[in-house]
């Protein structure tokens, strides 16, 4: 895989472990199902210690903590950013107690791509509303592969793929993201445009329809409605 090439019409960068990527999933699949198109979905796994410090709490309270009073901010005001728009879509985000190594849910990614292409949003569903409410190990290959069961993917050979080639896959393609200029997630990139935030799903869609017209401003879009035309 390149960075910013493929054969699909949109690439879209996720995270399992990312609030942010959580709320884009059914906005994201819904544009998806609504072109009738399908767009190549692949894993971004964030380094967050890297620039947000880390953390971890046991039964509530903090244990371990490398974050400054400004990160704390930061990250406590994304949270409930990220729950406004989660909730209005009828799931619950609750803030994790560690900074989860989210790489084998993110190769499930890779192996559901590859396996059964059809089924990837079913493995979002099995994957992220419980992962956000605190009752899936997402580091547990066994774990990640009863969610690509559950999703109807069939999961023989995941684990020797997750430590060995989906592994492999994996870790180059991070390799290449930085220097492409991808970031963060959720990131939308085509014919090297790079989009970075949900914010830009009604541009993504009005560039996926041909363009016409005056291409919309940037919104986060709650409900399924059409843009007003101007």
């Amino acid at each position: 895989m390149h960075a910013l090439e493929s054969d699909a019409p949109l690439i879209v960068y996720v995270d399992i472990k990312s609030p942010y990527a959580f709320a884009a999933i059914r906005p994201t699949l819904a544009l998806e199902k609504a072109l009738d198109m399908r767009f190549d979905w692949r894993p971004l796994t964030l380094d967050i210690p890297s620039y947000l410090g880390s953390a971890r709490k046991s039964k509530g309270k903090l244990v371990e903590n490398t974050r400054s009073a400004s990160q704390w901010t930061g990250i406590k005001y994304a949270y409930r950013d990220a729950r406004r728009y989660v909730e209005r879509q009828g799931m619950m985000l609750k803030g994790t107690e560690k900074i989860w190594d989210s790489s084998i849910a993110n190769i499930g990614i890779i192996w559901a791509m590859q396996t059964d292409r059809a089924r990837v949003g079913a493995y979002f569903e099995a994957v992220y509303p419980p992962f956000w409410r605190r009752e899936l190990d997402i580091e547990d290959i066994a774990v990640v592969a009863a969610c690509l069961d559950q999703a109807g993917i069939k999961a023989d050979g995941f684990a020797a793929f997750a430590r060995g080639d989906g592994r492999a896959r994996h870790d180059a393609l991070q390799a290449q993201l930085h220097p492409s200029g991808i970031y963060g997630v959720p990131t939308y990139v085509f014919d090297g445009t790079i989009l970075f935030g949900r914010e830009h799903l009604p541009y993504v869609r009005w560039h996926l329809r041909g363009r016409a017209g005056r291409a919309p401003d940037i919104a986060y879009e709650l409900d399924p409605v059409e843009p007003v035309a101007c």
